[in-house]
This record gives structure tokens, sequence and C-alpha cells, in this order.
């Protein structure tokens, strides 16, 4: 395949373009959309990497990239040899215009498109009618200590999924936010758990009982108390006030 400028303003550039916009979305916050935090240093460390790639690879003259280390003296042997390959030139042409351009399409959704979170339409299609659990068994063990100010709905989820003596749990006052989705009991209130991207996102929910059903979707923060009720844990809502989605509406 020919080293022109073409082929190379087309890989650096979309190399570029994807590695600015991974840094613009980890300056301005909304990296944590798309990957959890704690691996925003990995991609913004390999963006930067990617970038200084990038510069360095205009230091390359054009063409050295076609230096073969056969003989060119022998021009008929030469004319042989590229003649017999160019059905492979011209397929590594194709893959080179067809990954730049996918890549610099992938680019540009992202500085046009703003990210946004996952729909409650979404959660409800991941629901497996079981409860995911996203922490280890040491979330019951703290929770028995009462020591659960930083709890969310992934780690109260965890809870009630595998509470061996649900009752030690009953009175436990708490105050969450989360959005509305159908429960058997009033509703559910749903939150999603990321571990590692967006594409591993997976609903968690708690069972709230109150005679205010917000519609589904809708955010809301739910105050009130866990009940045990015949082995079962709910939340027995005292107030569920609808409020706007929260900048930060996954769980990690």
């Amino acid at each position: 395949m020919r080293d022109t400028i073409w082929f190379r303003m087309l890989g650096v550039g979309a190399v570029a373009s994807i590695s600015a916009v991974t840094i613009a979305l980890a300056v301005t916050g909304r990296l944590a959309l798309y990957i959890n935090p704690d691996s925003s240093w990995f991609a913004v460390s390999m963006a930067v990497l990617a970038l200084v790639g990038v510069v360095l690879s205009f230091l390359l003259p054009l063409g050295a990239a076609e230096d073969h280390g056969h003989d060119h003296g022998d021009e008929s042997a030469h004319d042989h040899d590229h003649g017999t390959s160019s059905p492979r030139r011209i397929a590594g042409t194709v893959a080179t215009t067809a990954g730049g351009v996918l890549a610099l399409g992938v680019a540009g959704t992202m500085l046009v498109v703003p990210p946004a979170t996952l729909s409650a339409e979404l959660a409800a299609s991941r629901d497996t009618g079981a409860a995911p659990l996203f922490q280890g068994a040491d979330t019951v063990a703290l929770a028995i200590t009462g020591d659960t100010a930083s709890f969310g709905i992934g780690d109260w989820a965890s809870v009630f999924a595998t509470a061996t003596d649900p009752e030690v749990f009953d009175g436990t006052e708490i105050s969450l936010t989360g959005f509305a989705a159908p429960g058997d009991e009033g509703f559910d209130l749903t939150r999603l758990i990321i571990t590692h991207c967006v594409i591993d996102a997976q609903p968690a929910s708690l069972p709230v009982a109150t005679g205010e059903i917000p519609s589904d979707g809708q955010w809301v923060t739910v105050t009130g108390t866990i009940r045990d009720v015949d082995g079962q844990l709910r939340v027995d809502a005292a107030s569920v006030e609808p409020i706007d989605e929260p900048e930060d509406p996954y769980e990690f």
C-alpha cells in the first residue's frame, strides 16, 4: 500500500480525534458517563500516549514504510513483485480506508452527540429477574454493623438478595436516589451499576412500598425504612420526591 499523506492523515487523524475526545471528556468530567471513574486514568494515559505517537509519526518520511528490503536495482523483478502483490495492496488500501472512516465516524459521533445516560427501557431489558450481586460477602457484614452511610442501591440490592437474617435490617432508615421501574408492590427503585464501562451496565433494584407511584423512568429520592415482611426485605417509603436526573446517574 502506498504511503501517501492521505493515508497517513486518515490513520493518525482517527487516532488523534478519538484521543482528543477522550481527554476532553475527562477534563469536562463526562468520561464517567462512558467508563468507570477508576479506569479513567488508564484511558487518559493511553490517549496522551497515542497523541505523542501521532506527533512522532510525522517524523517518518513519506515512502519509508515501503522499504521492503529487496533489491530495487532489478526493475523487472521489482515490477513483477509489485504486480503480483497488487490484489494484496488493494485489500490493504480498502481495509485502511474502512478502518479510518469508521474510527473517524466514532470520534465525530462522540463530538456531535452529547453523552447521555442509559435509559430505563434498557435497564428493564437487561433485568434477568434475579438480583445481581454487585458487592462481596463483606457488604452484608458491613451492613449489620450499621455502617451504611455510603451504601447505594447496588449495595442494598446485594444485602436484600443475600441476607440470611433479614430481621437484622428491619427498622433501618435509608435515603436513596434512583429511577422508578415497575414493581410488584409500589415500584422498584433502580440504578444502573457499571463495573468497567456502560457496555456491562446492569440494573439493581429495591422494592418500594408506597401509595405514591411515579411514572416509569422518573428519577426520585426515596426516604423510608427497611422492613422485613415474611423474610423478604423492602423499603416502606415515608416520602417519594421527584427530582431531575443527577449528574452522576450511575453507581460503580
